[in-house]
């Protein structure tokens, strides 16, 4: 008989009887990182690796005196995780731009609706799901029957990023400064880089109908309004120098705190574009760096709508993974938005209030805004991108074959790789958490020693297909045996960056110098870090494409979609690399058709 409690069915309920994310130990970490650098080491670059992990992990050495301090920070009062502090470091210590750089984003399958009514479906049904939020009646997301956290959810709405000198905050609800779910009762619409407020709840707390909204978003596109500064470029700049520029503008007109409160405070953004994207690589691409005066990209939730309708969402990461954005899509997609604006009281009241939304600027920040929207177009121009898709091949193939689709498609990465550079490089990928205690994803380091022999195998003269064939299943069976390991929280790489940062941090009061840290200048603590391939997966079918930007100048970002009946990919890496990114997709379509008749 099981006699385990059930799940409270409120969204929040569960969160504190999730089990803890476990705090690895010191020489566990020391040990795997070693196994996890390994592969991508000459011999003498691991055998300094492996001194500068002896050193770090001695009785007296710095390791012990930083794990000792988190572990005390593990068992404190009020502490759900021994990474509540790493992750706003992790997000909100970023310096550079966040657009691009950080935001993902979705592109939603087509409605067949034009821009308005798409738009204001996709309000009315984001009206509904904030409705049962703050009702906790969005029954917590489950894995094998066991809740998931649901912390994030209350990111979703009303949450801006705060660019700061140094590290940013977060302007949320559920905090001690605003609690509970945001009284907000506006939107803020961009259009030709015009920014109006949109009240779409009622006085009463009752939602305007399809039809109002659709009316008050009329009316937008109707206005004849393009501002020669737009603000909105502004957040695409590093944080350190748009928090500049946000403290001139408090400082120069109150009219501007106003209007940033105006926009901080809103539930979510809608951009409207004025034109309609060539194809599905064009609507991406926009999603993911698109006119950027028409734009706020520090806002948790901005969705896109094209003219004829297309749409998708842009997302600011800091607070917000990409499964709690695939539920809350899903929750937008997954039923109709009449049906939807029904079950939130949606009434008749009249169009929305709609108010423009307007700064003062003086030459100075009229200057940064151009400086910024040119500087951003460059930076947009400067990343070379690319859609691969594949009707033929899914998770459901996968499965015929016998293998775990996650499997199939990263050893496909890994093969198309080695022929397109020659060589395996580190490859990130993010593995879910959330079934833990405020648990959100951990770094999974994909090339292991069986992938490096696959790869080699593969490509062997003398290998036969037996041979190639038992290769990918070891090195399959290897990757699931991480993936798992990943999901438990049982690996080196955020542990041991979160030792690091304590020293930054404490380590005067702990006596631990940063000169002592020579582990995170050894060769396999960067190498394994030195991203060539960053890969997340986002499995919904109410999505088309999944995507974000690559984290340095060698590495490809690549995001996919891969469900029963097909797999699609988003490709991203900068311009200079842009050859190489081509070849790679050439020989992923190689690598996945050659791969299935292999185990076929």
């Amino acid at each position: 008989m099981n006699s385990s409690p059930q799940p409270s069915p409120r969204t929040f309920d569960n969160e504190d009887t999730l089990p803890r994310i476990p705090l690895p130990t010191l020489d566990d970490s020391g040990r795997r990182l070693l196994e996890w650098c390994a592969p991508l080491l000459t011999p003498e670059e691991l055998a300094e690796t492996e001194r500068e992990v002896e050193t770090f992990l001695r009785p007296d050495g710095p390791g012990r005196k930083l794990q000792a301090a988190l572990e005390e920070y593990d068992a404190s009062e009020g502490v759900h995780s021994w990474l509540d502090t790493f992750w706003p470091y992790r997000y909100l210590g970023r310096r550079d731009r966040i657009a691009l750089n950080a935001n993902f984003f979705f592109l939603f399958h087509d409605a067949g609706l034009g821009q308005v009514d798409r738009a204001a479906g996709l309000i009315a049904t984001a009206l509904n799901y904030k409705r049962l939020l703050d009702e906790e009646a969005i029954p917590p997301a489950l894995q094998r029957g066991k809740p998931l956290s649901m912390e994030q959810n209350k990111f979703l709405f009303s949450t801006t990023r705060i660019p700061g000198a140094s590290q940013d905050t977060v302007r949320s609800p559920y905090t001690d400064a605003w609690p509970g779910p945001s009284k907000a009762r506006h939107i803020v619409v961009f259009h030709r880089g015009a920014m109006f407020r949109m009240d779409v709840i009622g006085p009463a707390g009752k939602p305007h109908t399809l039809e109002e909204l659709a009316a008050g978003l009329d009316a937008v596109l109707k206005s004849d309004v393009a501002p020669e500064s737009p603000v909105g470029h502004l957040t695409t700049k590093a944080r350190a120098e748009w928090a500049a520029d946000r403290e001139a503008l408090i400082a120069l007109d109150p009219a501007n705190a106003a209007a940033l409160d105006e926009v901080e405070t809103a539930l979510f953004c809608v951009c409207l574009e004025n034109f309609a994207p060539t194809s599905t690589q064009e609507a991406c691409d926009q999603l993911l760096a698109g006119d950027s005066g028409n734009r706020w990209f520090d806002k948790a939730v901005s969705l896109i709508v094209f003219a004829d309708g297309t749409a998708g969402i842009n997302v600011e990461h800091c607070g917000l993974d990409g499964t709690t954005i695939l539920s809350f899509v899903d929750a937008l997609l997954g039923t109709p938005a009449a049906e939807q604006a029904d079950a939130s009281g949606a009434r008749a009241q009249g169009q929305p209030g709609l108010t423009p939304i307007d700064f003062v600027l003086d030459d100075d920040l009229r200057a940064a805004v151009r400086g910024a929207g040119e500087a951003f177009a460059q930076y947009a121009a400067d990343t070379a991108t690319l859609n691969v898709s594949f009707d033929d091949f899914g998770s459901t193939r996968a499965k015929e074959l016998k293998t775990s689709p996650d499997a199939f498609v990263q050893m496909a990465y890994q093969l198309a790789h080695k022929r397109s550079k020659g060589f395996l490089g580190a490859t990130y990928e993010s593995i879910a958490t959330r079934h833990l205690r405020r648990g959100r994803t951990e770094a999974m380091r994909v090339v292991t020693p069986e992938a490096v022999a696959f790869a080699s195998a593969m490509d062997d003269p003398a290998a036969g297909a037996d041979a190639r064939r038992a290769a990918f299943r070891a090195a399959a069976d290897a990757h699931v045996r991480r993936a798992k390991d990943s999901q438990a929280g049982q690996v080196p790489e955020q542990h041991l960056w979160e030792l690091q940062l304590i020293q930054k941090r404490r380590g005067a009061e702990l006596g631990v110098t940063a000169d002592e840290l020579t582990l995170f200048e050894s060769p396999g603590w960067i190498k394994m870090r030195d991203d060539y391939l960053s890969t997340s997966s986002a499995p919904s079918v109410n999505i088309q494409s999944f995507g974000f930007g690559s984290t340095s100048m060698q590495c490809i970002g690549v995001g996919y979609v891969l469900l029963p009946d097909r797999f699609n990919v988003y490709l991203s890496t900068p311009r200079p690399v842009a050859d190489a990114m081509q070849v790679f997709a050439n020989e992923l379509r190689t690598a996945v058709a050659e791969l299935q008749e292999l185990l076929g």
